[in-house]
């Protein structure tokens, strides 16, 4: 099928890379003409774990192009995804659904008679409504656009395997509309052939279910580490109590990860947009406690900076302080909202001296935190530290050997804020080994 997506970000990238990966011809449409040139050279503008192998082998064949013009995409497809940014107002925890609306107007007016819009950009119930008189609004006289909605649920990292081989596909139509569903069927059939469910609904429900699931998911990861607190406060460990738990069916271990909380552009973004859509919706009161849940791990950053003072002898003011991650998760570049960052910035605030490394991030944290420090690998990073911090949990970290690190830096202390090193292979090669959650 010939296919565009509309916006080429970390989502709209993705979901065109994955149509061609499926067969299909994709045209990628941005205004962004320098992002545009990248990904039609096959280089994603941001690290994703096998995107760049796809966009090359499908620009390379043919299959995947880009391009700026929205008159040119609309004219080559009659299947249109939706994969606009919708971030945070400036000012509200509401989305900002300016660019949405704007791609849609645009969009409109250019479309043949029939075709289908699919959004999957992360929006707030009642967005598809809006939408839909825009389309009425726009479109040419006589011509029929049908609008459904189908919200991804990408991880970072993982987001290639995510759609290709997802756990569930949610689909939301307009009443009756029969066609969205067959053309949806069609450009997904060999995903749905391999066995992945498909949830068909109403649009509503599918603009809610993206929501719910990020704000549970965001409960479950906030639920272990108040537990965390507790357990630091009864001399318990977390890590086994997390164990315990997740054997329970009804619990399971995916998410109850304890540690230094969530972070990055999609999960505090929508927790706090989805909150702002019930609270407007009237239901204050039935998602009260997702404001706790944000509370929660917003504390998680301050109990590591307050762990670090209380390991550096109460005060950080002139102490070198090592930090092991700038993204906000291993496997990505993206450091927006990182958890690792607020703790070396509130900590460079407090005083301390700070020297940050990471294996994908360092450019764009160098860019946006200029006054820290850099190394290029994990052992110089410590060279003269009084502490070592790890708050991205990437694999190399881990496999680091704590013996030979140990001979870099002045003071061999660490805080694991992540719970995944081995807390008995460094404390046997003499360091000081302090964890949230556990002593």
């Amino acid at each position: 099928m010939k296919i565009s997506v509309i916006g080429t970000g970390y989502l709209g990238a993705t979901h065109a890379a994955a149509m061609a990966e499926l067969g299909h011809q994709v045209l990628g449409m941005d205004t962004d003409t320098h992002k545009v040139e990248a990904l039609n050279k096959g280089q994603a503008p941001f690290v994703e774990r096998g995107l760049d192998n796809l966009l090359a082998k499908h620009t390379t064949a043919g299959t995947l192009r880009f391009t700026a013009s929205y008159a040119e995409a609309a004219e080559f497809a009659d299947v249109h995804f939706l994969g606009i940014g919708t971030p945070q107002q400036s000012d509200s925890c509401a989305y900002d659904l300016t660019h949405l609306h704007a791609a849609v107007r645009r969009l409109a007016p250019r479309l043949a008679d029939g075709a289908v819009i699919i959004g999957k950009s992360t929006v707030p119930v009642g967005t598809t409504t809006q939408l839909r008189h825009v389309l009425n609004d726009h479109t040419r006289t006589g011509h029929r656009v049908h609008l459904a909605w189908s919200p991804e649920f990408l991880r970072e990292s993982f987001a290639v395997e995510d759609t290709l081989r997802p756990d569930r596909i949610v689909l939301g139509i307009e009443d009756g509309d029969t066609t969205s569903e067959a053309v949806f069927r069609a450009v997904y059939a060999d995903i749905l052939g391999a066995g992945s469910p498909l949830i068909v609904t109403d649009l509503p429900t599918a603009e809610l279910i993206k929501g719910a699931a990020n704000a549970f998911l965001a409960t479950k990861i906030s639920f272990i580490n108040a537990m965390a607190e507790l357990c630091e406060l009864t001399g318990a460990d977390v890590q086994q109590l997390a164990l315990g738990l997740g054997y329970d069916q009804r619990i399971g271990f995916k998410g109850m990860r304890p540690g230094l909380g969530f972070g990055g552009g999609c999960l505090p973004k929508d927790l706090a947009g989805f909150t702002h859509r019930a609270e407007e919706l009237g239901a204050d009161q039935a998602v009260s406690f997702l404001r706790q849940v944000d509370a929660i791990n917003r504390r998680r950053r301050e109990r590591t900076v307050e762990l670090a003072r209380e390991v550096l002898g109460g005060t950080v003011v002139g102490k070198r302080i090592a930090v092991w991650g700038a993204a906000f998760k291993p496997g990505t570049d993206d450091i927006r909202d990182s958890p690792a960052l607020a703790v070396a910035e509130a900590l460079h605030r407090a005083g301390a001296e700070v020297t940050v490394h990471d294996p994908s991030a360092m450019e764009n944290a160098r860019r946006s935190y200029p006054a820290f420090d850099y190394a290029d690998d994990p052992a110089t990073v410590v060279t003269g530290a009084g502490l070592l911090l790890h708050l991205t949990d990437w694999p190399q970290y881990c496999e680091t050997d704590p013996a030979d690190l140990r001979q870099h830096i002045a003071v061999p202390k660490v805080i694991d804020a992540r719970g995944t090193l081995d807390v008995d292979r460094w404390r046997d090669a003499g360091w000081t080994f302090r964890a949230l959650g556990r002593l």
